[in-house]
């Protein structure tokens, strides 16, 4: 029952979110392969996280010791700075690049392509950004929880609508900022990394204004639910090589 309430928030959110689009007029996706993929990682979560598990050493940081919103405002800041560098190197090292393509290779980004991801992104990113976060600020259950709700504007930020911010895209992701990350056009690529917040985009020199909605996907995508598990491994063959069949 815990288990179901934990995913329930995203459950309402994704749902209301694939009506938007409907009612936006979307066209038709990846849908049913994105939902693999989000039950893959899913099952992944609640053994190999259970077993791999992040630091909990020391922090630098203790949050009881703050008030409430300073401690989620610093925890909030840490994480998203950890995502944007985690999904830089996504994009620079190959093994990375290996799993994260899975995500990239939606040939049309919906709310589901939030959930997207390589079943083993997670558990590298256990041991890496999520534990470096933790060694920096000890969080509180309170700010666990209310972090769990801050990322679900993931969610938004993937959703196939026609928002856009503007020039004021630079102060939170929203679809438009991110369809260009996701962009299959070359002008495009490795730009706009952020997460949540764009301002680290700005700093480090990533920010583009988003201009339009460009085609997404990869040449290739997973042809079946066996693809998927070992989508690393076969990424970026021919299609001809690929062998397995549903």
């Amino acid at each position: 029952m815990s288990l179901f309430l934990a995913f329930l928030p995203t459950l309402l959110v994704t749902t209301m979110l694939l009506l938007a689009e409907r009612w936006a007029g979307a066209p038709p996706a990846d849908g049913w392969r994105n939902v693999q993929a989000w039950a893959l990682q899913s099952g992944v979560a609640v053994g190999g996280l259970q077993v791999i598990h992040s630091w909990t050493g020391p922090a630098l940081i203790d949050a009881r010791r703050l008030p409430f919103w300073a401690g989620l405002l610093i925890f909030f800041v840490v994480k998203d700075l950890g995502e944007y560098l985690f999904h830089r190197a996504q994009h620079r090292i190959p093994v990375l690049w290996a799993m994260h393509s899975l995500h990239h290779c939606d040939p049309e980004v919906t709310v589901l392509t939030t959930q997207r991801h390589f079943w083993g992104d997670q558990l590298v990113k256990q041991v890496t950004i999520w534990s470096a976060a933790l060694m920096v600020i000890s969080p509180t259950d309170a700010i666990l929880g209310s972090y769990g709700i801050i990322s679900l504007w993931n969610l938004f930020a993937h959703c196939d609508v026609p928002a856009d911010l503007g020039r004021w895209s630079w102060v939170v992701n929203c679809p438009a900022f991110h369809r260009r990350h996701h962009s299959c056009l070359p002008e495009h690529f490795n730009s706009n990394f952020a997460a949540i917040l764009p301002i680290f985009d700005v700093i480090f020199g990533t920010y583009r204004r988003p201009e339009g909605f460009p085609p997404t996907g990869l040449p290739r995508a997973p042809a079946n639910f066996a693809e998927l598990v070992i989508w690393p491994l076969i990424w970026n063959r021919p299609v001809a090589e690929r062998v397995l069949r549903v």
